[in-house]
């Protein structure tokens, strides 16, 4: 009979125990091996059978045995010392501790956190660098706060048909049984087309760091509201846009109801992108700022990071839909409709274009940023039409390169090496300290990757068993489906999203020459494949059914694995296992791609297309990369050619490098490579790198910036949109009027100096900056490598003109240009491109 009801029943933990909950109830865990050590000596079994899930593991196991624990004094004496190690981490003074900082907090926004598998609200990898992302910040002792969305379902589990087909199961978390607790607040309450929505707060613990969800399963709700946390990416456009107007206003409110105030906002992708609406309207509520005014403000303390290097995957919603969730906001804002919607649209479109979260996200945040030094330029690409006039590279898009929280990643074997060579804060640690990798052993070092190796062809075969025994498959399949993989073989791992420009089934589309690296008899090649499809995206379960096909070939079936339902965990063990880390993107699609970085830190290889992270940190001797046609605009010719390219690193550089056996059967040269990809890569793609670029290059400017706004009720932030106003309204008069300059040839070393007159209408010289750009000129007549030199003013004529003059030296002998330009320029501004506005002779 089904239950009409049902809830869960919580152990009852003796008080000589409590120090478990606190260890299970912080997610730290996850990535000390100490706290995983106590679990474990609870009880093996039900450690391993609840998925390394401590909640559940304490719900497994029987009364009898707490008790039993409450009296054991070994087991209290360990448990102390793991509870000790946690509190003194929560109250130590780290790196952040150890500086002067105007930051004092920062509100991390993201719809997605991979912290955990016992804490399912991810799907892939925005949410595990947002995990990273806090995981690293509690390492370093930064001032954050996470807040997400709680989604009763999660991501889906992924199941294949016997055609090798995804299909998707959903199964309901229920919080109570989670890492979590509920928040002593009030629900937080935001309007959705005119109906109340109302949300609960739950807190999950991450090291130092607090992260906070949101939860619409509550008292209060209809059936449709309570919907809207229900699954991740899930629903049609409405539902995508109620989740966003949830997490970014509901958001917003549920820190404000809590009392946590933070200076900096930071959207992770646009998804969050409403909570600068919320934080505008609150400005011209309480403090009775303008519209502009507010605009200001908010710009002031917002960093908005971009994940998305095409156009195609970013969230958009049309006009009616907007209109019908924020046509009430007008009022409070003092706004016309078309004002708002401005914000999510390109200078010039049409009234009627659809909202773009990204746009807005690029409006509201004073400082923004992609997530690859490439990334960073193609995102200037993608949005430079935001600045009319504006030279591409000139675009307000920086970049901070992705990184992964190594504690979380990185084998116990290697994590050991580490900590011996670099030193015990191996993970935090910079250049320096990881140059000790050089004096690794080769032998230790074969070792530790040998048994990582193992570890993943255990798993394959384990998980391969399970899914022919689910299937029904006679005994002898299940004989067979143990003796699958290598443990001594090239392993190549290959895992993520299937999506199709990711081209997992690359490598598929030469089938001999592939088969032909499988089957060597005495340098054989192996293949794991994991991942999912987006629900909706049939290509990419099409790509996952040809994978997964090919594998059951029976003559390379035991060289080639698709491991199902992809997760945390078993990324974990794939990264620690694979020789070779293989990544396809067709260039530039990939935005960082930050596997092959997990991978790198585990002691493999990357062969990659220079896309993403890899673009920036292949030297030529920590990897291969893949040669890219990107020039090439037909397709299927330049998958051809890349394909071609990677068959060709196989077979004469990368399977002859693993195999190439000295003497005492170790690669010296393949472990020559491993240890220069950890020297590079180490200190570099690691997550407490990546934070501390935001800290330094991103927070601390915008809480400088925030304070320097909020001070004296918002006078600069008043009086910077006074002047931008102004100048705006002025700037059509603006003009080069005239530039005078020597042409002649002249010799290197030799100085010249131009003027120009500039006509400012109704601006003053302290309105504007006027630039002298000069350097070599190019075969079309274009200045390359510039150097800008600021004019200074030599005289006022009548009519608003003015004269400008700088000199410049010749550096080197080729054909040298310049040319001139007029800048708006004010001490509140962090870019002149702020203002929208330019002139160029």
């Amino acid at each position: 009979m089904k239950a009409l009801h049902s809830f869960t029943v919580q152990p009852r933990v003796p008080d000589a125990l409590a120090p478990l909950q606190d260890l299970a109830l912080n997610l730290r865990w996850t990535w000390e091996e100490g706290a995983q050590a106590v679990f474990r000596s609870v009880d093996a079994v039900a450690w391993e059978s609840s998925g390394h899930d401590p909640m559940a593991m304490l719900r497994m196991v029987g009364q009898d045995r707490l008790d039993a624990l409450a009296a054991d004094a070994g087991f209290l004496a360990v448990l102390s010392a793991a509870h000790d190690d946690l509190r003194d981490h929560l109250a130590a003074d780290l790196w952040f501790q150890h500086g002067d900082h105007d930051l004092k907090g920062v509100a991390y926004f993201s719809p997605e956190f991979g912290i955990a598998e016992a804490l399912p609200q991810y799907s892939g990898g925005l949410g595990v660098l947002a995990g990273d992302h806090l995981k690293a910040a509690s390492g370093l002792g930064v001032p954050l706060v996470g807040v997400g969305l709680l989604y009763r379902q999660g991501y889906f589990r992924q199941e294949l048909a016997p055609d090798g087909w995804q299909e998707q199961r959903y199964v309901t978390q229920d919080p109570h049984a989670l890492a979590l607790t509920p928040c002593d607040v009030d629900t937080v309450s935001v309007d959705q087309a005119g109906r109340p929505l109302l949300a609960r707060i739950w807190r999950a613990q991450v090291g130092r760091i607090p992260l906070f969800l949101l939860d619409t399963h509550t008292e209060g709700n209809d059936g449709e509201s309570a919907d809207v946390t229900d699954r991740l990416y899930g629903g049609d456009t409405e539902h995508r846009l109620r989740q966003e107007i949830l997490l970014g206003v509901g958001g917003v409110r549920a820190l404000q109801l809590m009392g946590v105030t933070r200076q900096v906002f930071h959207t992770n992708e646009g998804h969050a992108g409403f909570l600068g609406l919320e934080r505008i309207r609150r400005h011209i509520c309480d403090d009775g700022l303008t519209f502009a005014e507010a605009i200001e403000a908010v710009r002031a303390g917002t960093v908005f990071t971009t994940h998305t290097p095409v156009p195609a995957g970013i969230d958009r919603f049309n006009r009616d839909l907007m209109e019908r969730y924020f046509g009430s906001w007008t009022d409070e804002l003092g706004v016309s409709f078309d004002t708002l919607m401005a914000l999510g649209q390109e200078p010039g479109q049409p009234h009627d274009a659809p909202f773009n979260m990204a746009v807005m996200g690029l409006r509201l945040a004073g400082f923004s940023n992609g997530v690859s030094a490439l990334h960073g330029r193609v995102s200037r690409h993608v949005f430079a039409g935001l600045w009319p006039g504006v030279p591409e590279g000139d675009a307000p898009i920086g970049s901070i390169t992705n990184g992964v929280h190594a504690r979380s990643w990185v084998s116990t074997e290697m994590a050991d090496l580490f900590e011996r060579h670099v030193g015990t804060d191996w993970a935090e640690g910079e250049g320096e300290a990881w140059s000790a990798v050089g004096g690794v052993d080769d032998a230790e070092l074969w070792t530790a990757l040998g048994q990582g190796r193992r570890r993943l062809v255990e798993l394959s075969r384990r998980r391969l068993k399970s899914t022919l025994a689910a299937h029904r498959a006679p005994q002898a399949e299940l004989v067979w489906g143990e003796g699958i993989l290598d443990p001594d073989a090239l392993t190549i791992g290959f895992a993520r999203r299937f999506a199709t420009y990711k081209r997992a089934t690359l490598l598929l589309s030469q089938p001999e020459r592939l088969s032909a690296l499988l089957l060597a008899a005495d340098r054989p090649v192996q293949l794991v494949f994991a991942g999912k499809a987006h629900p909706a995206d049939d290509l990419g379960k099409d790509m996952i059914r040809q994978v997964v096909q090919f594998s059951r070939q029976p003559h390379v079936r035991h060289r080639v694995v698709f491991l199902d339902d992809y997760d945390l965990a078993v990324a974990r063990v794939l990264y620690q296992g694979s020789d070779l880390w293989l990544n396809t993107p067709r260039r530039p699609l990939e935005a960082c791609g930050t596997s092959g970085e997990k991978a790198a830190l585990n002691g493999a290889l990357n062969c990659s297309v220079s896309d993403g992270w890899w673009d920036e940190c292949y030297d030529g001797h920590n990897g291969w990369a893949i040669t890219s046609a990107d020039h090439d605009d037909d397709l299927e010719r330049r998958d051809r050619a890349e394909a071609a390219s990677l068959f060709d690193l196989l077979e004469r550089h990368i399977v002859p490098t693993f195999y190439d056996r000295g003497a005492d059967g170790v690669p010296h040269a393949w472990l020559a490579m491993v240890r220069s990809s950890l020297l590079s890569l180490g200190p570099f793609v690691v997550a407490s790198r990546m934070v501390r670029d935001y800290v330094t290059h991103m927070y601390e400017p915008a809480a400088a910036r925030r304070l320097a706004v909020d001070a004296d009720k918002h006078a600069r932030a008043r009086a910077l949109s006074d002047w931008k106003a102004r100048v705006r309204a002025h700037w059509d008069r603006v003009a080069v009027e005239g530039v005078d300059g020597d042409g002649r040839p002249a010799e290197v070393g030799e100085a010249r100096t131009v003027a120009a007159t500039v006509v400012l209408g109704d601006l003053s010289v302290a309105d504007v900056a006027v630039q002298l750009v000069h350097g070599p000129v190019g075969p079309a007549g274009d200045i390359i490598a510039a150097t800008t030199t600021p004019m200074v003013p030599g005289g006022q004529g009548d009519h608003g003109r003015h004269r400008f003059e700088a000199s410049f030296a010749c550096t080197k002998a080729s054909r040298y240009g310049w040319s001139v330009r007029v800048l708006p320029t004010h001490p509140g501004l962090l870019t002149y491109t702020e203002v929208g506005a330019i002139v160029t002779a």
